[in-house]
């Protein structure tokens, strides 16, 4: 398959006009010349990206990962493929951890049946993002405060085998746990420890950095405010260069101001672009269910009823990173990179994903001018057209 007439973002991070050359389902030196006619796909001037990448969300569709059935995993990921974002980290809620053992159970065995060739139209399963239940009733946000634990590697070791390896990031409110530094020098080489709905200080959190931890969940969300006096998280995630963190880019959860400083702050290397959403994205306003609990959609928010506290979002990975550039001013070259390879490079799957480079896959976004959607190429397959 060769794509022409098209602006290939490259590995530098530059837009340049040409073409992209796929062989079976990875990206390589096919030209046009090889291909016959059938094969060769205008992209009529489109920007051409990689496939996107959300390490950080919960559902859609009516659909919630923690539903813990193959059903809601697979219309999950196959809405997500649609959009574009063509490989997934999804979240789990705060549950029982009878309860996330089976999800992560449920999980693992979608990937392995992907992994053997079924569902090739869905995003790829590529890790599991666990916010609780190590995390602070204080800043319990959306999760569910009852199943709030002490952090605990044991339990820990029984995720990572229920999930055979997919888990990738396991949440800490490290304030909530006087040992917090022995048990992220027991975890860390096995998951990456993020700091997650917590109310750290600034030296707590940067005792955890320390420590081992080495990322940041949805940063400014479920933490305290950043200030001249307690930078918090916030500030410790700025001094840390060698943490990630994630920011939702909706135009809800953090105001666009706040956004473009983050960037100058902590560099745009760092940075990942989350949606977050939940079950209610794609979904008309109404009232839905997260983890127990009850939420309310009303346009681009959705809100605890019980509490009326900001839950997740209802835009997903690609709506985020267009509002990243309209609204907040990100040039498209960053924002494309911290929805692609800055995420991939977080799940240590860059030789992989996240870049349109040869022997990589080939997942592809194609977007009009106007940055709206004009198709998706999953596994070297056109899965869908905007025309």
């Amino acid at each position: 398959m060769y794509i022409k007439n098209v602006k290939v973002y490259g590995p530098d991070r530059i837009f340049r006009e040409g073409g992209i050359g796929i062989t079976g389902d990875v990206f390589s030196d096919a030209v046009a010349g090889n291909a016959g006619e059938e094969d060769i796909y205008d992209g009529k001037g489109c920007y051409a990206i990689p496939g996107l990448i959300d390490i950080h969300f919960h559902g859609a569709l009516g659909e919630d990962v923690c539903d813990g059935t193959f059903g809601a995993v697979e219309t999950i990921a196959r809405y997500e493929a649609s959009e574009g974002i063509t490989a997934v980290c999804p979240a789990t809620l705060t549950l029982s951890v009878e309860d996330l053992n089976k999800i992560l159970a449920n999980m693992a065995a979608f990937r392995d049946r992907q992994n053997a060739g079924e569902y090739m139209d869905c995003a790829d399963l590529i890790g599991i993002n666990m916010e609780g239940p190590f995390i602070s009733k204080v800043k319990k946000g959306a999760q569910n405060p009852a199943f709030m634990i002490p952090c605990d590697a044991g339990i820990v070791e029984d995720f990572i085998k229920s999930s055979k390896g997919l888990l990738k990031f396991i949440g800490l409110a490290p304030e909530d746990n006087p040992d917090f530094e022995s048990y992220i020098a027991a975890v860390k080489d096995r998951v990456t420890v993020s700091l997650a709905h917590t109310n750290s200080d600034y030296d707590t959190a940067m005792r955890a950095f320390a420590a081992g931890a080495k990322h940041a969940v949805h940063l400014y969300n479920a933490m305290p405010e950043f200030t001249h006096r307690s930078p918090g998280v916030v500030g410790a995630v700025s001094d840390t260069p060698d943490v990630t963190a994630e920011i939702i880019t909706d135009g809800i959860h953090v105001h666009p101001s706040a956004v473009r400083g983050t960037f100058k702050m902590c560099g745009a290397e760092r940075m990942i672009l989350i949606s977050d959403s939940l079950r209610s994205t794609g979904m008309p306003d109404g009232q839905y269910e997260l983890g127990g609990q009850q939420i309310t959609k009303k346009g681009k928010y959705c809100r605890m009823v019980e509490s009326g506290a900001l839950a997740g979002s209802v835009s997903n990975l690609r709506e985020c990173m267009v509002n990243a550039v309209r609204e907040m001013g990100l040039p498209l070259e960053t924002a494309v990179a911290c929805a692609t390879i800055n995420p991939a490079k977080a799940l240590g799957l860059e030789k992989v994903y996240g870049s349109i480079e040869n022997g990589k896959k080939a997942d592809l976004v194609l977007l009009k001018e106007d940055l709206s959607l004009a198709g998706v190429i999953k596994d070297g397959v056109l899965i869908r057209e905007c025309r």
